[in-house]
């Protein structure tokens, strides 16, 4: 593996648990505030746990679309819940991980899925 993938991987386990336990926390304390937001929050959770496990398995078997999957998904993710939380705010009450790109997390939520799809599609190619 190389050293990009190595960082990548090592990003997104930290936004697996940052993400999953934000959102765990913001669900048992105050879901009924912005039970969209968290929700969302939640589900990114889950998409940079599967996209973790992709990466990091990515050589065996279906691992390697599963990783294209998560990565694309969250991607469309980011830039959905990105323009809607700019364009409709009302929606979603708090912020999410996704909102406004990824702001609250320094744009890496933006960032990181374009890397790792062009990471993934030099791994690919050089096969």
């Amino acid at each position: 593996m190389s050293g990009l993938g190595r960082v990548l991987i090592a990003v997104y386990i930290i936004l697996a648990i940052a993400a999953t336990f934000r959102s765990i926390y913001q669900i048992l304390t105050k879901f009924d505030e912005a039970p969209l937001a968290y929700i969302l929050s939640a589900v990114s959770g889950i998409v940079y746990i599967v996209a973790t496990i992709a990466l990091m398995r990515r050589g065996r078997g279906v691992w390697r679309p599963i990783a294209w999957i998560a990565l694309s998904f969250e991607l469309v993710g980011v830039l959905v819940v990105g323009t809607l939380s700019i364009v409709m705010p009302q929606l979603f009450g708090h912020p999410s991980v996704w909102s406004f790109f990824g702001q609250g997390y320094g744009f890496i939520p933006l960032v990181l899925p374009v890397l790792g799809l062009i990471w993934l599609s030099r791994e690919t190619k050089s096969e």
